[in-house]
């Protein structure tokens, strides 16, 4: 099994796709470089942007994300003004400082190719490396794919055979799950929650201390991440020049904090997931979860419904553990990428596990958690993925604010069940994959259709 740890990953934005699996591969390449002996022989590289890559990458910065890997930084731990400096010298330069020493030639608008002719044949985001010697000799020839909530994978790895229909990933556990039914059917084996069996799994991996201090830091960075949202003024970067409204939002709830939930509901869910959008579309720190396109939902269900702050950390440890074992029945099961499945693959799965982790706080059973995911996905398939100017804003920060409302709404709608609703979650899991499969390429954030071509960009 996967760690729900490589779901909730902490990054930056605007996008884990199209910004944090880039800078992980072009790391990994240099890195590679660096282990086959051939660093100090490079004089050149060159990187190819492909499929949706190319043809939003500009909207969700994948060149600066692309030199970032090259210089050596890590998304998780990416101090921005440092990178920002580097990032400066190596445009005023065009010289990049490879790690042991190493300096050469590189100019970004040249050896960052936009290549909108190549058609990827493993995955819609795809990068091709290519590092040569002073005699022009190819010393490294890669591709790669950013699979999607910051995975990256090979060639290589995308080729290698599936035996008996299982994508053989991750760690031995001792609960090993490849569908809802599986984990219902372990839920009931055991008398234990969801939670629990993913649990179980996470202690196959490391100490329970450490699964438990980094789950809370996690939800630290989500919450980090709307304090600043609520309170960051102005107007996003590009074309598009979207005013936040986070903050105005936030300052009318404060001054009428005695108002009637009932009524305010919706306010206190959108303001919480536009915070984090926000954020993500200047460029700021959020968690992947699972993708940051998908970023604010759950933040925005932990502030409003499970606030460590105010609850202690049990209960959005639950729901991270909850959502999370949601989250790997999709992305083992189908995909979490928006270039693949369109945006149902992002908010439609952060909304699915944003509802069973929220039905498993309410105390919820295993299958109500079932139920409640179930509930989510079916009412965002055939999401598609057409942002305005390629830029993660229109209509994408919205769409966050109402993914968390589905998400409560669904959790609720479940609690009144206590049988498996006539729809499982493995089926629409499964419905989920066929629609995307079936939906035109121009809908899966390549923004060649949709939104993104009725709506003039400036």
């Amino acid at each position: 099994m996967l760690s729900i740890l490589d779901l909730f990953r902490i990054g930056i934005g605007p996008s884990s796709s199209h910004t944090v699996g880039p800078i992980r591969i072009a790391g990994r390449f240099v890195r590679g470089l660096r282990t086959n002996g051939l660093l100090a022989d490079v004089a050149r590289m060159q990187v190819r942007l492909q499929g949706s890559l190319a043809w939003t990458g500009a909207g969700h910065a994948t060149p600066k994300a692309v030199l970032l890997g090259l210089l050596g930084f890590e998304p998780e731990t990416l101090d921005g003004l440092a990178a920002e400096a580097a990032l400066e010298d190596l445009h005023r330069s065009h010289r990049l400082a490879l790690s042991e020493g190493a300096q050469i030639g590189f100019d970004p608008q040249s050896d960052i190719m936009f290549d909108y002719e190549t058609v990827p044949d493993l995955h819609p985001n795809a990068m091709h490396l290519l590092a040569f010697d002073q005699s022009g000799t190819t010393l490294a020839d890669e591709h790669w794919y950013s699979t999607g909530g910051g995975f990256i994978a090979s060639r290589a790895q995308l080729l290698t055979p599936v035996a008996d229909d299982r994508l053989v990933v991750g760690r031995p556990v001792p609960f090993p799950f490849n569908s809802g039914d599986e984990l219902l059917a372990m839920c009931a084996a055991q008398s234990a929650s969801v939670a629990d069996i993913v649990l179980a799994n996470e202690d196959a991996m490391r100490p329970r201390e450490e699964t438990f201090a980094r789950i809370d830091a996690i939800a630290g960075v989500m919450l980090a991440c709307i304090a600043r949202g609520l309170v960051s003024e102005g107007t996003l970067p590009g074309g598009l020049k979207v005013r936040r409204r986070a903050p105005g939002l936030w300052q009318s709830l404060q001054a009428a904090p005695m108002a009637n939930e009932r009524e305010t509901l919706f306010d206190w869910l959108n303001v919480y997931a536009m915070a984090v959008n926000e954020e993500n579309a200047a460029g700021g720190q959020v968690v992947t979860a699972p993708t940051n396109g998908a970023a604010g939902i759950i933040p925005a269900i932990i502030r409003h419904y499970c606030n460590p702050a105010e609850m202690g950390p049990d209960p959005v440890r639950t729901f991270l553990l909850t959502a999370g074992g949601i989250g790997l029945l999709y992305k083992q099961r189908a995909s979490i990428s928006g270039a693949e499945m369109g945006c149902q693959g992002e908010v439609g799965v952060a909304c699915s596990m944003a509802a069973g982790g929220l039905a498993a706080v309410w105390g919820g059973t295993a299958q109500q958690v079932a139920n409640a995911a179930e509930i989510g996905m079916e009412h965002n398939l055939g999401l598609t993925c057409d942002p305005v100017g390629g830029l993660v804003q229109i209509p994408c920060i919205e769409r966050n604010a109402i993914g968390a409302v589905k998400a409560a709404n669904a959790a609720r709608l479940a609690l009144h069940s206590l049988e498996q609703t006539r729809v499982t979650l493995d089926q629409v899991i499964e419905t989920m994959r066929q629609t995307g499969l079936d939906m035109s390429a121009k809908y899966k954030e390549t923004s060649q259709g949709g939104l993104a071509v009725n709506v003039v960009e400036c």
